[in-house]
């Protein structure tokens, strides 16, 4: 099963939004409310040195289903919403929550149900199993390193809410908050046949 899918064409497809696709699922949650930056953010949000490779043919702004939900206090109670770096800093209040499902936006000629209600899906709940269209592929914290990915591997929530394998770019070490949550294992990673990074979920 596949979320936020861009348009098809007959021969020149290209995606034009993140997708997620649900091998297994334990919590689709949709209790908490979008903060009004999820609708508008750039992507990506907060360091824009390394853009993710996966990032390149996306222009849409908003969180976009395959990057990190996280607590946003400085909200209020009961809201979640992408990466942000307020007053230059980043702040310990943000703890990742899962994966969203949807693109905030949603897809032209689709429902966008995020827009109509404020709430934006995100999977969580360990041994949830998924592939993921977007994540890091470049270092946010030291440019010029290329991330590769293995089986086995443990993913953290980038500083711009993708998932990396690097632990120095997760956004709990640079908010100084302590040891960063760990969202998941690698099952199968990006290669020739496939460019999907597959994770079980820890979160």
């Amino acid at each position: 099963m596949s979320y936020a899918i861009g348009g098809q064409g007959s021969g020149d497809f290209k995606e034009t939004s993140a997708r997620v696709q649900i091998f297994h699922v334990v919590t689709r949650n949709s209790l908490g409310l979008l903060t009004p930056d999820a609708f508008t953010q750039s992507n990506p949000p907060v360091v824009t040195g390394q853009v993710s490779t996966t990032l390149a043919s996306i222009s849409k702004v908003g969180v976009l289903g395959g990057t990190v939900a996280f607590t946003r206090p400085d909200y209020g109670n009961n809201f979640h919403g992408g990466a942000v770096k307020p007053g230059g800093s980043y702040s310990t209040g943000l703890k990742p929550l899962g994966i969203y499902i949807n693109d905030a936006l949603g897809n032209a000629y689709e429902n966008t149900p995020g827009v109509a209600s404020g709430r934006g899906p995100y999977l969580c709940g360990s041994g949830s199993c998924l592939g993921l269209s977007v994540y890091e592929t470049k270092s946010q914290i030291t440019p010029g390193t290329t991330i590769t990915y293995q089986p086995g591997n443990l993913v953290y929530a980038s500083v711009n809410g993708l998932l990396t394998n690097i632990l120095a770019d997760a956004y709990e070490q640079n908010a100084s908050s302590g040891t960063a949550t760990i969202m998941g294992v690698v099952k199968v990673a990006p290669d020739a046949n496939s460019s999907l990074l597959v994770i079980d979920l820890r979160v």
